[in-house]
């Protein structure tokens, strides 16, 4: 049977005081267990206690200091998680975080409860977040929690909801359309744009960080290693007549620049010898002068699924192709649009002429 107590200290006149804060003392996990309550109401600490009993005696391992945990320190401890694991969504991570702590940052972790996390999707909602991006802040503390649970600093993980997202990209490029925003993008972006055109392939952590020893233009090939992707598999893409030239044209340029500055390039697209790392502003603006405001680059991704569905690839290939490991995510990305519909009631139009009479 465990009790709550003020334990007594000699202070500096000499006299013996009690501390003003309670502290626990019960059983757990086999042993003696003290440690404050850290708080100075009575009725708190005894619900302290109760609650560090009822988890012991229901054969749950008991966490000393569990109730000072504040959310914050879990989500440094999720950073560093990232950091070890060299996760590539690391400054997605740290977006989320920017935004849960001003709102969960004061809260000690054990008193996170799901209406907290609900009335943190309403805020959100109010700010015009979309449910995507709330999804993807939620996944970020579900995480945290479910790290302090492994490493044994929590019991439980609070109930964390998904939100159903109806943002679903639905844009593509159609050719027309992409020849007109890459007339209005500076010179050391259409290339860029022209690859990722072609292939799908991600623009900010694949197509920016490719290099020349992954382009072989003997074999005809572009080449990811399993460690550069978003899932970790590797991936081929064999060039065709017009990714060559994009290629071959960005290789003279860069082995001019080399031979005019002495440099040595590893990148196969850079800005006058500097590595690229975004290019948001010209791409805005171009879209814009193209009469196609709104689009995204990661558009082309869309619109190269599409394009292989309308050669005829098959699913299997395009896969490895563009690089989406699930079937379930190429689906969300094979577009059918107007001209693709039209063209399957032709088919079946010639399958079927008796029908024409």
């Amino acid at each position: 049977m465990g009790c709550i107590y003020r334990p007594k200290y000699k202070a500096a006149d000499g006299t013996l005081r009690a501390s003003a804060v309670w502290w626990l003392k019960y059983r757990g996990n086999g042993r003696e267990i003290r440690e404050s309550s850290g708080t100075d109401n009575r009725e708190e600490a005894k619900r302290s206690l109760k609650r560090k009993e009822g988890a012991s005696a229901e054969g749950k391992p008991v966490f000393p200091h569990a109730d000072k945990i504040k959310l914050a320190e879990l989500a440094e401890d999720l950073k560093n998680n990232y950091i070890a694991n060299e996760m590539r969504s690391l400054d997605r991570m740290e977006d989320a975080i920017n935004h849960l702590l001003p709102f969960f940052g004061h809260f000690r972790a054990t008193q996170v409860t799901s209406a907290d996390v609900t009335k943190y999707i309403t805020t959100r909602q109010e700010e015009k977040a979309a449910n995507g991006t709330i999804n993807r802040e939620l996944a970020a503390l579900k995480r945290m929690f479910s790290l302090a649970v492994k490493a044994e600093k929590l019991y439980r993980i609070p109930h964390i909801p998904r939100l159903e997202e109806r943002n679903v990209g639905q844009g593509f490029f159609e050719r027309e359309q992409f020849e007109a925003v890459r007339s209005f993008l500076p010179d050391y972006v259409k290339p860029i744009v022209t690859f990722a055109y072609i292939t799908g392939w991600r623009i900010r952590s694949e197509v920016l960080n490719l290099h020349w020893r992954q382009v072989d233009f003997k074999a005809g090939t572009v080449r990811l290693e399993p460690e550069t992707t978003k899932n970790r598999d590797g991936r081929t893409f064999f060039m065709t007549p017009e990714l060559r030239a994009c290629l071959e044209a960005q290789k003279a340029d860069t082995e001019a620049f080399q031979r005019k500055t002495k440099q040595i390039l590893p990148w196969v697209f850079h800005r006058e010898g500097e590595r690229i790392k975004g290019f948001r502003r010209a791409w805005v603006s171009a879209c814009r002068k193209a009469g196609v405001p709104g689009r995204i680059p990661h558009d082309f991704r869309r619109t190269a699924v599409r394009n292989l569905e309308r050669a005829g690839v098959p699913r299997s290939t395009a896969m490895k192709m563009v690089g989406h490991r699930t079937e379930s995510i190429y689906r969300r990305y094979a577009i059918v649009d107007e001209a693709m519909l039209r063209e399957g009631s032709e088919k079946l139009a010639q399958a079927q002429p008796w029908q024409a009479k």
